[in-house]
């Protein structure tokens, strides 16, 4: 098996376990309220993380003010994301949910050629212009505009946009797990809060396991990905990403008994086909070396 295959395959299991993860809470939202939820995934979920971190040496916490700016802004964003993300999942099916995610690679160009003057050429803003085309068509807003799960999903777009951004804008020896495990930390403690003004439902064993489930998915969704920048080349596996809008099909169905109309399929083709489409512009432009730089700073 060469590198780049296992890289590949690597990629599309990281992607596997973080939509089989989606899953998980989604079933979970019909027995327990969202912040207890993110509460005790969240637990154990850090705990993981962090024993992982810990076994490979990951853990470095001297960081210029700058980077630790950056890590907080970051940590922000992924709470609001994960609050957003998971209350739209509990209203949308997960194809369409995870479907609208799928714009990032091109919200992320977007806003590095807004906020960093980065360049961007007329076909990669041409590919981004046909992706929010794509993007309109999964949401289709009606006549009274757009739903508020729509909604969410968007804002949830937008602060995992602003999250990748100040990951982007990390020095290159900041270490990704350490920003992953003070993010989780973050986000369990924004639950652990926000889960005081709920009534915490009794866990059974199934929902016990689903728990257990998610919270290693998560960290397994992490070791993956971080094992996928050290086997293969960056631009040969960006594009295995898009498997977990394939997941999120198959589990939307089987599980759910959900299955996406036509214009929500065909919106999903386009945002795909304009993110591989922005992937290789972005490789030609900016070389190897420069995803290299950018996708290791990714959790």
């Amino acid at each position: 098996m060469t590198a780049n295959t296992r890289a590949a395959l690597l990629m599309m299991l990281s992607m596997a376990a973080f939509t089989i993860n989606d899953a998980c809470v989604k079933v979970m939202g019909d027995a327990l309220p969202l912040f207890q939820i993110i509460t005790l995934r969240g637990a154990l979920a850090c705990i993981l993380i962090y024993i992982l971190a810990r076994s490979m040496g990951a853990i470095h916490l001297r960081m210029s003010g700058g980077d630790w700016a950056l890590v907080a802004l970051r940590c922000v964003a992924e709470a609001a994301a994960t609050y957003f993300f998971l209350t739209a999942l509990f209203h949308l099916p997960l194809a369409n949910v995870t479907a609208v995610l799928q714009m990032l690679p091109l919200t992320v160009t977007l806003g590095a050629f807004l906020l960093f003057g980065e360049q961007v050429g007329w076909r990669r803003m041409a590919a981004i212009l046909c992706g929010f085309l794509g993007m309109i068509l999964i949401v289709r807003p009606g006549p009274e505009g757009f739903s508020l799960h729509a909604i969410y999903a968007l804002a949830a777009m937008v602060c995992v946009t602003v999250r990748d951004l100040a990951t982007r804008r990390m020095s290159a020896n900041v270490s990704s797990l350490t920003v992953t495990l003070i993010a989780s930390l973050t986000v369990f403690a924004f639950a652990a809060i926000g889960s005081l003004g709920d009534d915490w439902q009794p866990i059974t064993w199934p929902l016990a396991g689903l728990i257990a489930l998610a919270a290693v998915l998560v960290m397994g969704g992490y070791l993956f990905s971080i094992l996928v920048m050290r086997s293969g080349e960056v631009s040969f596996t960006a594009p295995f990403r898009y498997t977990g809008l394939v997941w999120a099909l198959g589990l939307g169905w089987f599980v759910f008994g959900d299955w996406p109309d036509t214009l929500t399929l065909a919106g999903a083709g386009i945002v795909v086909a304009s993110g591989l489409f922005t992937l290789y512009r972005e490789r030609a432009v900016v070389g190897e070396d420069g995803l290299a730089a950018e996708a290791t700073r990714h959790p």
